[in-house]
């Protein structure tokens, strides 16, 4: 599948039994023509609260405790397509327990052919993930340990963010317990 932009992993081809085991749906991040259009509905209309943005124009915003339920990210394909198509969603992730089960299903993913596209720790919201691609191109996330967000609405300051390229690296350097 060189060159494909999809994942690999059939039924017919899938080689063990899978360590993945969903423990909640964790959040989503999709395209939007209009970044504080968007936020005004999602605050005002289905009540989140705006957690923070990074600075590659994600906005984040949380429904609970966890650091985000959705990212909206305004982008000119979004701007082009208009009100009458659908949105992309960059990508859709699920929680799992732990980094051992990041771990393991990193393995079993690669042993399946199944395209990771990114693993480690990206920043926002301090969670531990890999992205990878379904068989029709689609980005999903598996991740852990999102932060929490406490009743004084307060998200770990930027200072704090310590990305890593993968996630026996993000493991090695924990985030700060409290900020």
């Amino acid at each position: 599948m060189d060159g494909d932009k999809r994942g690999g992993l059939s039924p017919e081809t899938s080689q063990g039994a899978t360590p993945i085991k969903v423990k909640k749906f964790s959040h989503f991040v999709y395209e939007v023509a209009d970044v504080a259009r968007s936020v005004k509905f999602w605050t005002e209309v289905m009540g989140f609260q705006v957690t923070e943005s990074n600075e590659i124009g994600i906005t984040f915003l949380r429904y609970g405790s966890d650091h985000h339920g959705i990212g909206l990210i305004e982008t000119e394909a979004a701007k082009k397509r208009g009100i009458e198509t659908m949105p992309k969603v960059q990508h859709l992730a699920l929680e799992v327990e732990n980094t051992d089960v990041l771990l393991a299903a990193r393995d079993f993913l690669k042993r399946n052919g199944v395209k990771i596209v990114f693993e480690g720790r990206k920043g926002a919201g301090g969670n531990y993930g890999i992205n990878f691609l379904d068989p029709d191109g689609n980005q999903f996330e598996i991740t852990c340990d999102m932060d929490q967000i406490g009743a004084d609405g307060r998200a770990r300051p930027s200072s704090q963010w310590i990305r890593a390229k993968t996630l026996e690296d993000a493991i090695a350097k924990p985030l700060p317990k409290s900020w």
